[in-house]
C-alpha cells in the first residue's frame, strides 16, 4: 500500500505509455477514480471501469489509454507531472492558477469545491493544491 495514491496512479499511467500498453489497474481510492473522471473529459484516456475481483480487499479500476498514429503507436498523454508532493505541497491562489503550454496541457488542481482542472478553477475564481500537469 502506498501512502502517494496521486503519485502512484501518475507512475503507473507513464510507464503504460512508455511501453505502449492499452489497460491500466489502478487501486481505487476517492482521488484516483476523480482524477480518471477528469482525464476522460479532458480526452487524454478512452474510458475507466471498475474492476471486480472477489480475492483482494482492496477495489481497484481499470484505465484504457489512448493512442493515435495508423498503428496506435503515439500516445495521447505526452507527459505526466506530478506538482505537490507529500513532502511538499505546492499551493496557489485564484490569481496564480498555471497555464500548461499556454492552455494546451492541463493543470489538475484540489479546491474546497472538489478536484478540477485550472480552466474550471480559474472559471470559479478559486485556487487550491496543485496536484499534476498533463500534457
Amino acid at each position: 500500500m502506498t501512502n502517494d495514491t496521486v503519485g502512484d496512479m501518475i507512475t503507473r499511467l507513464r510507464n503504460a505509455n512508455l511501453v505502449k500498453i492499452q489497460d491500466v489497474r489502478i487501486p481505487k481510492t476517492k482521488l484516483t477514480f476523480k482524477i480518471a473522471q477528469i482525464l476522460k473529459d479532458e480526452g487524454f484516456i478512452k474510458s475507466y471501469d471498475l474492476l471486480q475481483e472477489q480475492t483482494d480487499p482492496q477495489e481497484y479500476f481499470i484505465v484504457r489509454l489512448k493512442y493515435k498514429g495508423a498503428k496506435q503507436s503515439t500516445p495521447y498523454i505526452t507527459r505526466l507531472k506530478r506538482i505537490s508532493k507529500p513532502g511538499l505541497r505546492v499551493y496557489v491562489n485564484k490569481n496564480e492558477i498555471p497555464r500548461v503550454l499556454g492552455g494546451i496541457g492541463v493543470a489538475i488542481l484540489s479546491t474546497s469545491k472538489g478536484l478540477m482542472t485550472d480552466r474550471q478553477a480559474r472559471a470559479l475564481n478559486i485556487g487550491g493544491e496543485v496536484l499534476c500537469y498533463i500534457w
